[in-house]
């Protein structure tokens, strides 16, 4: 078990003082049984918002909803957290054979959030396309299993694409990126989902950080300074979901933290909502996490509901990246 402390800043700057807003954070670490815990959260705004709560979406993830007063030239959100994250190895392969995977989804009768029924569909975000689903079908000709298809997907796309943060924007679709060869975590991972989908393998959208610094002696992450984003493919009934991150082509064990799942980017994008403007905005996201000393830790991690603690406002700052999200 791994404690990572972390905090996560969002700042941005309004060249007139802006209206009124609603804006929807979902930065917050999750809980998954077993696998990580959240000991501690603090979030803090400057200004002080008009409202606050949080609620929980479809699929699972805490979102801060802030209502915003109107006038401000400046806003600033910052999130300090202590998670516990339990490191594994991905094990055998039980996952099922290929050529069974659609009597396996067809067996599954729930529509729960974790049901791959919804992960099969084209979406707005990640549609089907053609040239993505030929790419997936020429590196996985020789996969047997669902698992060793995602292996082989994400490495080849670590190997085709390059890691670009100039050449695309968080809009840019999936085949524009592809056609491109070139992107960021965002766009590694759309075209990763919409890969796998059209071999019908069921593919999610995970949001979520890497850990800033590695562990002495292994290479630092691609997108470690920001918001991140990978890919959880289900696998069969027994395997169930596999977590694959092909923009650093490695299965997302131990150095990532989860925020949450979706269908695409919109379902788990780290800000959405909406405020009146009349000029332009500037933005900026920093991301900072390292390994907490190691404490005397009960081996099984504490899974009660986590109190938010929206604390007073701050004005401290760290390293700054522009914003991308994510990253």
């Amino acid at each position: 078990m791994t404690t990572y402390r972390m905090q996560v800043m969002f700042q941005y700057e309004f060249e007139r003082p802006a209206g009124s807003g609603r804006q929807l954070f979902r930065v917050l670490p999750t809980t998954i049984p077993g696998t990580q815990s959240v000991e501690s959260a603090n979030i803090r705004i400057d200004p002080d918002p008009v409202e606050t709560r949080d609620f929980i979406d479809f699929f699972g993830t805490r979102v801060i909803e802030l209502v915003m007063p109107a006038g401000i030239t400046e806003l600033e959100f910052v999130l300090e957290a202590e998670v516990h994250r339990a490191a594994h190895q991905i094990g055998l392969d039980i996952s099922a054979p290929l050529g069974r995977m659609a009597v396996e989804i067809a067996n599954q009768r729930s529509l729960n959030a974790a049901s791959p029924h919804h992960f099969l569909a084209a979406t707005p975000r990640i549609p089907h396309v053609p040239e993505i689903a030929a790419y997936a079908r020429k590196a996985t000709s020789d996969a047997a299993t669902a698992r060793e298809a995602v292996e082989k997907l994400g490495l080849a796309l670590n190997r085709d694409i390059a890691f670009d943060a100039e050449a695309t924007d968080v809009n840019t679709p999936p085949a524009e990126a592809f056609r491109l060869k070139r992107g960021v975590c965002q766009d590694f991972a759309q075209i990763m989902v919409a890969g796998l989908r059209s071999l019908n393998i069921p593919a999610a959208y995970v949001g979520g950080y890497l850990r800033t610094l590695p562990p002495p002696g292994q290479p630092r992450l691609v997108g470690a300074d920001a918001s991140h984003a990978w890919v959880r493919a289900w696998c069969g009934a027994d395997a169930g979901w596999i977590d694959y991150d092909p923009t650093n082509a490695c299965f997302a064990l131990g150095d990532h933290i989860d925020i949450g799942f979706g269908r695409d980017y919109d379902d788990v994008a780290p800000v959405t909502g909406m405020m009146r403007l009349d000029g332009a905005q500037t933005g900026k996201h920093s991301v900072d996490i390292e390994e907490a000393p190691v404490q005397n830790q009960s081996a099984t991690p504490s899974w009660t509901p986590l109190a938010l603690d929206l604390g007073p406002k701050s004005r401290s700052r760290r390293t700054e990246d522009i914003v991308r999200e994510p990253s």
